[in-house]
């Protein structure tokens, strides 16, 4: 019978809380779950220790127990079993120490865990706890008494051990074993895991690590700070310092550190009670200044600025860290983003003193392409697929030019690696040929059946022949498929990363991949196709594009830049649409900024989005830098420039030379793969008095080429007059749109009625107009200053108005062909037979 005197002070003090857990949450029994409730409350008791040491958090135990309280159970006090618990912990108490002894909560525990059946151990078991583990350490200890000698200074990754997996170990406290719990607690053991294999290797970055060592070898302030753009690798860097480590490849005085990785996210989860983090924390600190041979590595280190801080404790992990990093005693490596690095370290100069910053750069092309060399043996192991050296190429360059809101290399290995996996998933959807094989046997079953039911009993057994072998030459197939599966592997080529570029930025594939050369010396006509009577306008575009396509203008300004002027109604922004369709695959690839809407000086923040401090910084950005950040690839277009305010053109002055513009949260837009157009009235009625020159076919004449040159000036001259010097000198070409002769005016009216008719068709009725109708449309439509809108008004006015009522009346319906004629000067319409 146990006595309540033999329990240490831990143990009365676990049961004492026990009897007021049960109180609190309404039971009327303690059993078992609740001594171990109790017993988690004592956070120095050794059973506490252990509890902790497997992974088992007081909240987490506390939950799962309210949980599962059984409040119908009428029994009052201590449960028999939980008797029958006291009873063995004292017996294994006497065991170990003889009569008289103490009875511990370690020797509770014990009896606890032996009984299977009982509800703590059910809890345990429901949060994760090995329970054959901890009763193999407890029975060790349990055998060998209390008394054991102090635990020696422990290195490497056992150190590691020491202050990251176990709880602080207590003078004269016995060793426990190291459960797979609490192995990795709060943080990730890189020596470690680069000894194991399993960091990718580290290529291109001596520079980074060998300033690193530098920083690290220091008296004091050896932290250094990592600083780059996402992606660019800065844990990277760390890890190939890891590698070197573990490799010999370091100076004397790194040679056996321990590189880790701290977790702070899992530091400062649970911690809800004041004062929680910041012990995990000392914890920790003071166990690496004993070990003296960990550094420790804080990506995310703007992260520590604020962490375990509340509203009425200032006192977070920075100033925590402060005095150690000062006087050297803690080895710190940091990570952040220059943005994070000026926000939250540049900010707080009394920690920005105590690092010292290590640029990463983004690496270049070449850089790239080494790289994913390196690491292209371990993408073709994961994936098994050979990786082609075409693909690594393509996967960098193109991820450079068309993936712009990223960075290498990380972005390029993005690419290999979404590429390798979608050959792979490609690689299992079966053999080809069977499918038709079984449409085949489909069919034959079909007429196998037709044939019993009309007691052909010989086609029937023919049908059944054939099933029998077609199924044969399937299950040869699919053999086949099977033994040459495993022999050989997908190959990644150049077109599959190309896809996967399609696919992320929406550009269709065949705009990648096929021969643009040739696509560009067409482009000529397929803009004639859409823009009629504007021969030298398009005639221009063209070369202009040639000329950059062709590598002849600087690749980081925009593909090209181009001022259009003319009258209105010549086609302006036609072109626009038409060149974007041409270019990307897409007329909705246009951009179109109009400028009567940017007259005030204040507008500028319309572009690329309200200073910070102003309403909507936070919510939204410019409205063309969150275009092209969305769709890089498109024509933008700026209609009627002159209208802007002057302050607009200064911002343009950036796209047109350099191809990029920051917008007010500091993020770098590239334009390098836009076309920029701007329209622009200047000049639009010296453009309207030219004569026409060389249309439908014929050479110009000398006279009229002069004529145009001379007009050309003439408007250059007043483009002079409106627009700044350093504008117009960042311009590529500009481009006059002539008016529109009787000719061209007949063909928009073709291209406007074609139109007209592809969308009746849709409705399955055939449009058809005589010359009558035609000509009589052309007549009323074509005017010289205003261009081919009245034309599109009158088609609009005299046919479809017309047609719509005649539809709504019945008069019109699917499936009719109907002739648009005129009689006098009335369009009628006229349902054809057929």
């Amino acid at each position: 019978m146990y006595d309540f005197h033999q329990f240490t002070p831990n143990l009365q003090k676990a049961v004492k809380l026990s009897l007021e857990a049960a109180k609190y949450y309404g039971s009327s029994y303690i059993g078992s779950e609740h001594i171990l409730f109790g017993i988690l409350n004592v956070p120095e008791s050794r059973a506490c220790q252990i509890l902790q040491a497997a992974g088992v958090r007081e909240q987490d135990y506390r939950a799962a127990f309210v949980r599962t309280l059984n409040k119908s159970v009428k029994l009052s006090g201590f449960t028999p079993r939980t008797k029958n618990m006291f009873d063995k912990a004292c017996e294994f108490a006497i065991q170990r120490d003889g009569a008289g002894a103490s009875v511990g909560t370690e020797f509770m525990l014990f009896a606890i865990l032996i009984d299977d059946e009982s509800v703590g151990v059910r809890l345990l078991r429901m949060l994760g706890v090995d329970i054959d583990e901890m009763l193999n350490s407890l029975a060790e200890e349990v055998d060998l008494g209390e008394e054991e000698p102090e635990p020696q200074q422990q290195g490497g990754y056992a150190g590691y051990q020491q202050v990251f997996g176990k709880p602080p170990q207590y003078e004269g406290a016995p060793r426990e074993k190291q459960s797979p719990a609490t192995s990795v607690r709060f943080g990730i053991d890189l020596t470690q895991k680069a000894r194991e294999g399993k960091i990718d290797p580290v290529i291109g970055r001596k520079k980074e690590i060998d300033k690193i060592i530098q920083v690290l070898s220091r008296r004091t302030k050896n932290n250094p700070v990592l600083i780059g753009e996402p992606g660019v690798g800065k844990s990277a860097v760390v890890e190939g310092l890891a590698q070197a480590i573990v490799k010999g490849e370091v100076p004397d005085l790194l040679l056996g550190k321990t590189v880790f990785s701290l977790d702070l996210p899992g530091m400062l989860a649970g911690a809800k009670y004041r004062g929680e983090f910041e012990e995990r924390l000392k914890e920790v600190i003071e166990n690496i200044q004993k070990n003296g041979n960990i550094i420790l590595f804080i990506d995310e280190i703007h992260s520590i600025v604020g962490a375990g801080a509340s509203a009425d404790n200032s006192m977070d992990a920075a100033n925590i860290l402060k005095p150690m990093l000062a006087r050297g005693e803690l080895q710190t490596i940091g990570a952040t983003t220059i943005d994070e690095y000026r926000k939250y370290i540049e900010k707080d100069s009394a920690l920005e003193r105590r690092f010292t910053p290590v640029i990463v750069e983004q690496p270049s092309v070449e850089e790239t392409i080494e790289i994913l060399r390196g690491l292209r043996d371990k993408y073709e192991a994961h994936h098994k697929v050979t990786i082609s050296d075409e693909a690594i190429v393509a996967a960098a360059s193109l991820s450079d030019r068309y993936i712009t809101d990223r960075f290498l290399p990380d972005k390029a290995i993005d690419l290999i690696d979404e590429a390798a996996s979608r050959a792979r998933l490609d690689s299992y959807n079966g053999p080809s040929g069977i499918k038709e094989k079984e449409h085949e046997i489909e069919r034959l079953n079909a007429e196998k059946n037709k044939a019993v039911r009309r007691d052909d009993f010989l086609a029937a057994q023919q049908c059944l022949d054939k099933i029998r072998r077609i199924e044969g030459e399937i299950e040869k197939i699919r053999i086949d498929w099977e033994k040459n599966r495993g022999e050989t592997h997908a190959t990644i080529g150049s077109d599959d990363v190309a896809k996967i570029v399609a696919g992320w930025t929406g550009i269709p594939v065949v705009k990648l991949t096929e021969e643009e050369s040739r696509r560009l010396l067409h482009l000529e006509e397929e803009l004639h196709k859409r823009v009629i009577g504007q021969d030298e306008a398009v005639s221009a575009i063209a070369k202009a594009i040639r000329r950059a396509r062709a590598g002849l203008k600087d690749p980081n300004r925009p593909i090209g830049s181009f001022i259009f002027v003319g009258p209105t109604g010549v086609g302006k922004t036609e072109l626009s649409k038409a060149l974007a369709a041409a270019m990307f695959g897409d007329e909705r690839l246009m951009v179109r900024m109009d400028m009567s809407e940017f007259m005030e000086k204040h507008s500028v923040s319309k572009i690329i989005g309200a200073p910070p401090g102003y309403v909507g910084f936070e919510d939204a950005g410019g409205q063309l830098t969150e275009k092209i950040r969305r769709k890089p690839y498109s024509v933008v277009l700026f209609d009627e420039i002159e209208k802007a305010h002057p302050d607009v053109f200064n911002i343009l002055l950036q796209i047109l030379d350099d191809g990029r513009l920051t917008d007010s949260r500091g993020r770098v837009v590239s334009f390098k793969n836009t076309i920029i157009i701007m329209t622009s009235n200047v000049g639009a009625s010296k453009a309207s008095e030219m004569n026409r020159l060389g249309f439908a076919g014929s050479e110009p004449t000398k006279e009229e080429e002069s004529e145009y040159d001379r007009m050309k000036e003439k408007i250059n001259e007043e483009l002079k007059a409106q627009f700044k010097p350093e504008f117009l000198n960042r311009v590529d070409e500009v481009i006059i749109f002539h008016k529109l002769s009787r000719a061209d005016a007949s063909r928009i009216c073709d291209l406007f009625l074609s139109v007209l008719a592809e969308r009746l068709k849709r409705r399955e009725i055939e449009l058809v107009v005589t010359d009558a109708a035609r000509d009589k449309l052309l007549d009323e439509g074509y005017d010289s200053v205003y261009g081919a809108r009245p034309l599109k008004r009158v088609i609009q006015r005299r046919l479809e108005d017309a047609l719509s009522e005649e539809i709504l009346a019945n008069k019109v319906s699917a499936g009719q062909k109907v002739k648009a004629d005129v009689e006098g000067d009335k369009f009628v319409f006229v349902p054809l037979e057929g």
